[in-house]
């Protein structure tokens, strides 16, 4: 695309940097903002710079949070003694969309995965078996796509938490594998926290 500003051009390129967005979108977004009160474009920038910021990561689980503690571990009527183990945030974020689960989250951060140099030292394993151990937890429900990565990490977090007395799950399998939670639908994935399976160490 050739564009008559070179300010045009730059704002284009930072918006098609963003996933799902293409040139032809950018373009569309940023003419929009030309297009809008020069307040719009303001407040937008302030937000987006607060947020970047300000945002924070949860130091028992690792959502992202405004506090300390996210929202979900403050919550009283969330059940503490059940731990939905996920990837990341997309994946916390599906899951509360289908409404089904009601206990708390353990974000890992990644997969295991050594073809990508990513080792079980690289993600937050240890911070999950600490939780196990210094907390009254029952059941770890593995909510982490169905893929090598996937069984990999779950198998050695099993093994990791093998001499303590916790029950491990892990989601039925609605979601196909190799899929990625945050694309699967909500009653697929809702059913499948509902119908998990006791994972066999």
């Amino acid at each position: 695309m050739q564009f008559s500003s070179l300010l045009l051009s730059e704002a284009v390129e930072s918006f098609s940097s963003l996933p799902g967005i293409g040139k032809k979108t950018a373009l569309r977004l940023v003419l929009h903002l030309l297009e809008e009160d020069a307040s719009m474009t303001e407040n937008m920038a302030a937000r987006l710079i607060k947020m970047r910021k300000e945002i924070k990561h949860c130091v028992k689980c690792f959502n992202i949070s405004d506090n300390d503690t996210c929202q979900i571990c403050e919550n009283a009527k969330r059940d503490k003694s059940l731990v939905c183990v996920v990837r990341n945030i997309k994946d916390i974020i599906a899951i509360e969309e289908t409404g089904h689960y009601y206990g708390v989250y353990h974000v890992l951060g990644n997969l295991i995965s050594p073809i990508d140099g990513i080792g079980p030292d690289d993600i937050r394993i240890d911070e999950l078996v600490k939780r196990v151990d210094s907390q009254e937890i029952k059941e770890i429900i593995m909510a982490i796509s169905p893929s090598i990565e996937g069984e990999t990490t779950i198998f050695y977090i099993s093994k990791k938490l093998s001499d303590m007395d916790v029950s491990i799950s892990t989601i039925a399998r609605g979601v196909s594998f190799g899929g990625e939670l945050e694309y699967a639908d909500e009653i697929t994935l809702g059913r499948s926290i509902v119908s998990r399976v006791k994972y066999e160490r």
